[in-house]
């Protein structure tokens, strides 16, 4: 007997891997904060060892620690022992949720957001009611509805009346791929003008744009979290969606979360079929970096910093991509954060929903160092990212544009057109 079951649990052969020299630490949003060695990726591993001993147990402690974790991956990063913590973290989450009891409020506030969150229909039955709090002040209130008022992003009743969005685009000109694109959850409701502003852009570049409006949601919401059971389904349910579209060069992501989720469905269902699809993933700033721009850009006089969403540029490597397709914006000035770069905006999925004090803690020392930048505008391909920067710029009454990349991109493009 072990605090882990015998349904994947974390391998202790990747366990062996580290070596504790502490390269992690630094980049670690949790260590950061509190400086408890139990609270930075060595720390965890050292209780993942500790859970696959005989006859320990899952004890409230270690969820503890699992649970502060944002599963940001920067330690992937900066290991330089290649030490794979992300498939350790991933593993370990399911056994949490099957091996642990949490307490009543947890487990009603866990189901209240995977009801609502990876649902695109009942997030738009939501969304005029927590603007409706809003305008009541249920902003200020303790607990859970005074941190979704609070987190959930500004949207007027223009935005949010359900998007209308082609489900085929022909490319324009000479047809140069075909691409799928994921609507998802989240990013289909509140952020509809980033799907608008990508099926133009890839169009635009000579790309046949289908987007289904099955699947609701890839399921990395809860595969990120240790709802395995629903992940599963849900990565089930995406690969038949774009597979029943025919040959597709790419299936392209614009939320970093979702495509991080997505390219992880090989080694989550573990099948030929499921490592074929999660091949063809690709964030969107990578298809448009991998083509020579053929629509003209127009000028955007602004000057932007980039942020580093972390399913982005840890668990994706996709770094420098997002950032060259803004460097062929005319008049754009592309910034860098200074301070902190690697460190996790505090989003990380539900974490700000339910680690709240850390969540809030990172949220405003991300939101300063992007302000240090003298930046006119934050570029960030995350949609839990966008909500949560912009949360806290409101907060300290700076409250700077957030678009994501390929907004700008398109905004270049119709410059150029007139």
């Amino acid at each position: 007997m072990t605090a882990f079951d015998t349904r994947r649990p974390p391998e202790r052969s990747l366990i062996d891997d580290c070596v504790h020299c502490g390269f992690c630490l630094e980049t670690c949003p949790t260590y950061v904060l509190w400086a408890n060695e139990a609270d930075s990726p060595r720390g965890r591993i050292v209780l993942m060892s500790e859970g696959l001993s005989e006859a320990s147990e899952m004890t409230d402690e270690m969820v503890t620690h699992f649970d502060r974790c944002l599963g940001c991956m920067a330690c992937v990063t900066a290991c330089p022992s290649g030490v794979r913590y992300d498939r350790l973290i991933e593993r370990v989450r399911p056994q949490v949720e099957r091996n642990h009891r949490r307490s009543g409020s947890e487990r009603a506030l866990r189901r209240l957001l995977f009801e609502t969150l990876p649902h695109p229909r009942r997030l738009q039955a939501l969304a005029p009611t927590l603007a409706a709090a809003r305008k009541l002040g249920a902003e200020r209130l303790p607990g859970t509805l005074g941190v979704l008022t609070r987190v959930a992003p500004r949207a007027g009743a223009r935005d949010l009346r359900p998007a209308r969005l082609p489900e085929r685009t022909a490319a324009a000109g000479v047809q140069r791929g075909r691409v799928g694109l994921l609507l998802g959850c989240v990013q289909r409701v509140f952020f509809a003008d980033v799907h608008r502003a990508t099926i133009r852009t890839l169009s635009a570049e000579g790309f046949e744009v289908l987007a289904p409006r099955l699947p609701d949601c890839c399921g990395a919401l809860q595969f990120h979290s240790g709802d395995e059971d629903a992940a599963v389904a849900r990565a089930r349910a995406t690969i038949a969606a774009f597979g029943s579209l025919g040959e597709l060069d790419h299936v392209v992501v614009n939320a970093a979360g979702c495509g991080s989720a997505m390219r992880e469905y090989g080694d989550l269902l573990g099948t030929p079929e499921a490592r074929a699809f999660s091949d063809r993933v690709r964030d969107v700033s990578e298809v448009l970096a991998s083509v020579e721009p053929r629509a003209p850009r127009g000028p955007v006089p602004l000057r932007v910093v980039y942020h580093d969403a972390c399913h982005l540029a840890h668990a994706q490597r996709v770094r420098e991509q997002p950032r060259a397709v803004l460097r062929q914006i005319p008049e754009l000035e592309l910034l860098e954060v200074e301070v902190e770069r690697e460190i996790c905006c505090g989003s990380a999925g539900i974490y700000n929903l339910v680690e709240r004090e850390a969540g809030t803690q990172l949220g405003q020392r991300k939101a300063r160092n992007l302000l240090a930048t003298g930046a006119e505008a934050i570029a960030a391909g995350n949609p839990g990212c966008a909500a949560q920067l912009a949360l806290h710029l409101r907060e300290l009454g700076q409250p700077l544009p957030v678009h994501h990349p390929v907004e700008l991109v398109w905004r270049s493009i119709a410059a150029a057109r007139g």
